[in-house]
């Protein structure tokens, strides 16, 4: 059976959420992310701010520069967070096989669904209507028999608009466009295309794998095929919705200004930790891999990793960790504009785990499950390790959401109706 798939992106979601609770902004430049004069980058721009180039992840001070009149917001996650829930309770009602890619586009699996709705390009005008009446937010909607198609149609499509790439048109829909248009190419991976000579997808469609050699790295074989119009590696070669559990999870942060000292850095990965292992705990799961990043003031950036013998979850072990991995790799005194710590290799919990657990570390878990308890009764700053109690900071709008709608842990989510 060919499979029918939508990639629904909301258009301008954050500033579109902030009109709103503010209906004088509709038609101004208005940028999401910050202030003019913080570090940090755009999380999003109205179609009036883009006219002066200001687009998602630029750095705010350069959006300052491109378009000083524009309007700066801070921004509001836990609004987004609860506008991203009502555009998924429209998802739903379109296809019970939804995944949301992040806080602001989805996956719907349509195949089979002709009965209800009618013809994918009905169906689509019909979740436009709905989704505007229900959420007062537009979107805008790619149609295709792989998601990878999809996805890029969508962005042709905005503002507001439906692509559908008819079934056999798939690589000639993508050939003329720019390489960079194709989801899991980023700069650097675009530079060295570049440098071989592709810069279509076309041009990458056309080649086999042997023809670069080594020059991009890993994955080249899954691009060449999402270039030909085929879902392919990583997050493509599962179905929509096959697992709701996060593949890995990670926290960072972007320092107002270049941060130096050692105990303040040091002190930010032990909140981060903390942040991290929390919603370890809330989706029951272990880590077995744990990751430093590190990018200096000049965005020099490096990534550092440790192989757990076995999987934790506790904040004192993943801290250990990364402290080390920081005392191992920071280059005294220079400047540091960002800090991260990732958990990958992600395993649930199981009674080998518990039976394998020390006296020590059960009394740990026991003692984490309650001071998590308190976070929830009281806020997440009741509680903290003493190392992590002077890195405070406020959520930024573009850092990832704790947890997208559909993916929250499963003791915390609402029942489907």
């Amino acid at each position: 059976m060919t499979r029918t798939y939508f990639h629904v992106d909301m258009d301008a979601f954050f500033v579109s959420v902030e009109e709103l609770y503010d209906p004088s902004l509709k038609g101004k430049p208005v940028v999401v992310g910050g202030r003019p004069d913080q570090r940090g980058v755009v999380a999003a721009a109205s179609y009036a701010a883009r006219k002066y180039g200001v687009h998602s992840a630029l750095p705010l001070r350069e959006a300052a520069r491109l378009c000083p009149h524009a309007i700066f917001l801070e921004g509001h996650p836990e609004r987004y967070r609860e506008s991203s829930a009502a555009v998924r309770r429209v998802f739903l009602q379109f296809s019970p096989i939804v995944e949301m890619a992040s806080i602001d586009e989805g996956y719907l699996d349509m195949t089979g669904t002709e009965r209800l709705h009618g013809p994918s390009l009905k169906a689509a005008d019909l979740l436009h209507q709905t989704m505007k009446r229900e959420t007062r937010l537009n979107c805008s909607v790619g149609i295709a028999t792989a998601r990878v198609v999809a996805k890029v149609a969508s962005d042709q499509a905005k503002p507001n608009g439906i692509l559908h790439v008819l079934p056999g048109l798939e690589a000639a829909f993508l050939a003329p466009l720019d390489v960079r248009r194709l989801p899991g190419i980023g700069k650097v991976t675009e530079d060295r295309l570049r440098q071989s000579g592709v810069r279509t997808i076309g041009d990458l469609a056309a080649l086999n794998e042997s023809a670069l050699g080594r020059k991009i790295g890993e994955g080249l074989a899954a691009l060449i095929d999402k270039a030909r119009g085929h879902d392919a590696g990583g997050w493509y070669d599962q179905e929509v919705g096959a697992n709701d559990d996060p593949k890995s999870i990670s926290h960072e942060h972007t320092f107002n200004r270049d941060e130096r000292d050692a105990s303040a850095l040091e002190s930010m990965l032990a909140r981060l930790s903390e942040m991290v292992c929390r919603r370890l705990r809330e989706h029951q799961l272990h880590a077995r891999k744990v990751q430093l990043k590190l990018r200096y003031s000049d965005f020099t950036t490096y990534t550092r990793a440790h192989t757990l013998e076995r999987p934790t979850q506790l904040d004192a072990e993943v801290l250990e960790i990364v402290r080390a991995l920081f005392r191992a790799n920071w280059e005294k005194g220079r400047a540091v504009r960002l800090i991260g710590v990732q958990t990958n290799a992600l395993e649930a919990a199981s009674s080998q785990m518990d039976l394998l657990a020390s006296t020590q570390e059960t009394r740990l878990k026991q003692a984490m499950n309650a001071v998590d308890s308190l976070r929830d009764r009281f806020g997440e700053s009741a509680v903290s390790l003493a190392s992590g109690m002077s890195a405070r900071f406020r959520e930024r709008t573009h850092e990832n959401p704790a947890a997208l709608p559909g993916k929250e842990p499963k003791t915390k989510r609402e029942p489907e109706k």
